[in-house]
């Protein structure tokens, strides 16, 4: 396979063409992927007619996987989060976040696939947290650094729309007392380019531990706000069969709700990652 990349913009975001997923990469081929993943942050590819077998396979190149407290998954495939909305409730997924920072080790990655898209609207967005963070002054990067966050689960996954039935309840509350509170840095360093990124998302974060709860609750409205600005992202207009592959240590994503009562089906192997510092 010849690879090639085609930048969609200079903060974030870029097309890979020439890859095809049914295949076995190669060291090569997968050291090319994770230095494209690095420098772009977000990484999109067309037409991967893939089986969720080969879905796994590749993520699992780049780390172990992660298997969802609450979502359900694809059948004999644990590892695939079903994000389905004839199946689950996914107002979640219409909010910046970054996944699972409820674990003590978040994610590296997140690699998703479009099954069944809507004719128009269900666009994804992701912005740079890198960039987020550079374009603060450096008073408030000063401030900024080492403070830490609380992160919950239950802000994202409230009992009223994940415990329904006593199943449902069951499993809901096994994952609330798996997962409790944790903090992470409000400034996160990325391991493998030692550059800085904020690392609060309004998903998961529900205060900064060192302040006052009304300065935290204002300092957090605004960095949500801030790093949505719209030259730190990109958006992709899905097509069926297209699969994004994203830094999750240094990125937010929004999937925008706008597609109802339209069916979309999305399959997402999430690549377990280290302890932020």
């Amino acid at each position: 396979m010849t690879l090639s990349l085609r930048p969609l913009g200079p903060t974030i975001g870029a097309e890979i063409q020439g890859l095809d997923l049914s295949q076995v990469l190669s060291d090569q081929q997968h050291h090319w992927v994770e230095q494209a993943l690095l420098e772009h942050q977000v990484l999109f590819i067309r037409n991967q007619d893939i089986t969720d077998a080969e879905h796994v396979r590749f993520a699992s190149r780049f780390g172990d996987l992660h298997r969802h407290p609450i979502y359900p998954h694809v059948d004999q495939h644990p590892e695939l989060l079903l994000i389905d909305t004839a199946v689950t409730d996914v107002r979640d997924n219409a909010i910046w976040h970054t996944d699972v920072t409820f674990l003590a080790a978040p994610a590296l990655g997140s690699v998703l696939r479009a099954k069944q898209v809507p004719a128009f609207g269900g666009d994804t967005l992701w912005a740079n947290g890198v960039a987020a963070f550079e374009a603060l002054s450096a008073p408030l990067k000063g401030l900024l650094d080492g403070l830490t966050a609380t992160h919950e689960l239950t802000k994202s996954f409230p009992t009223e729309r994940f415990g329904s039935t006593p199943e449902a309840l069951e499993r809901y509350e096994k994952a609330r007392k798996d997962h409790p509170p944790l903090s992470h840095p409000v400034v996160r360093i990325h391991p493998a380019t030692g550059r800085k990124a904020l690392f609060v998302n309004e998903g998961f974060t529900t205060r900064i531990n060192e302040l006052e709860s009304r300065e935290s609750e204002a300092l957090l409205a605004f960095l949500f706000h801030h790093v949505s600005r719209p030259e730190f992202t990109v958006r992709w207009q899905w097509k069926t069969n297209d699969v994004a592959f994203w830094d999750n240590r240094i990125t937010q994503h929004y999937a925008i709700d706008d597609y109802r009562p339209n069916r979309r089906v999305m399959h997402r192997a999430t690549i377990l990652g280290d302890v932020p510092f």
